[in-house]
């Protein structure tokens, strides 16, 4: 059985003393929680306090994004190295970070690398922005994310990641993508590659998330989806209680 993980992506939102608070009102909720993951991504100025405030407690951390060189003259990145004791995950291939910042799907493999190789779990976030769904090009589209994310990655390293399907359409917009549409993607197509790739075990170890506008009063019927693990959660993951009924309901329907 896949364990359910529920991932808030706070994006540019939260000054540290902000996340601390949030952090705080959420603990001791979520630590009660034992069969759903759930997993915080502040703003890299955040993650340190962040880390100190949920340390010793079920709540994982993430970053949202991270270089794959070691070190070296870049002015702006965060390595993997800076992440490690602080983070047990990092999102990467965000569709914010291919449209606003030129990401590729070469770069996203060398982070996806990378973040292995330092002992972090790659949440990777693969989707059809509304032109392709429009002309009939998801599958192809998010087919494509996935093979290009996973080159080069052993069965073994590939079972141990995140996958997000997130179609770019409904990211931030109100709008979602049906569950069973949401759950064809992730199993006919993401699940399909990688045993395409590699085997159908591997491909059924491997936990995907749905993303785009969750919250509370749809995180249940993308939960009752057999092939759906958890959500990555955008503004609903900006208030405690919003955040935290998501990863209770994902605990009553996956019992």
């Amino acid at each position: 059985m896949r364990k359910p993980i529920i991932a808030g992506n706070w994006k540019m939102h939260k000054t540290v003393e902000e996340a601390v608070a949030l952090v705080r009102e959420m603990r001791a909720a979520l630590d009660a929680i034992e069969t759903v993951e759930s997993v915080v991504c502040p703003p890299f100025i955040a993650i340190p306090a962040v880390a100190e405030a949920l340390r010793g407690s079920r709540v994982g951390v993430g970053a949202q994004n991270m270089f794959w060189a070691k070190e070296g003259a870049y002015t702006g990145e965060i390595a993997p190295g800076m992440l490690q004791g602080w983070c047990q995950y990092v999102i990467l291939g965000h569709s914010e970070r291919r449209q606003y910042f030129g990401e590729t799907d070469e770069g996203v493999n060398k982070k996806v690398h990378a973040a292995l190789a330092h002992g972090l779990t790659p949440i990777i976030c693969v989707g059809e922005n509304l032109e392709e769904n429009r002309a009939g090009q998801t599958d192809a589209v998010v087919r494509r994310q996935v093979v290009a994310a996973l080159a080069g990655l052993t069965a073994a390293q590939v079972a141990s990641l995140v996958i997000a399907y997130e179609p770019v359409w409904a990211i931030g917009t109100g709008l979602n993508a049906e569950p069973a549409d949401a759950n064809r993607v992730i199993g006919l197509i993401i699940r399909g590659a990688i045993a395409e790739l590699y085997d159908e075990a591997t491909a059924q170890a491997v936990r995907v998330q749905y993303g785009g506008s969750t919250n509370p009063a749809n995180i249940g019927a993308f939960m009752q989806m057999p092939d759906i693990d958890g959500a990555l959660v955008g503004g609903a993951s900006l208030k405690a209680a919003n955040f935290v009924e998501m990863v209770r309901i994902a605990a009553q329907v996956r019992g």
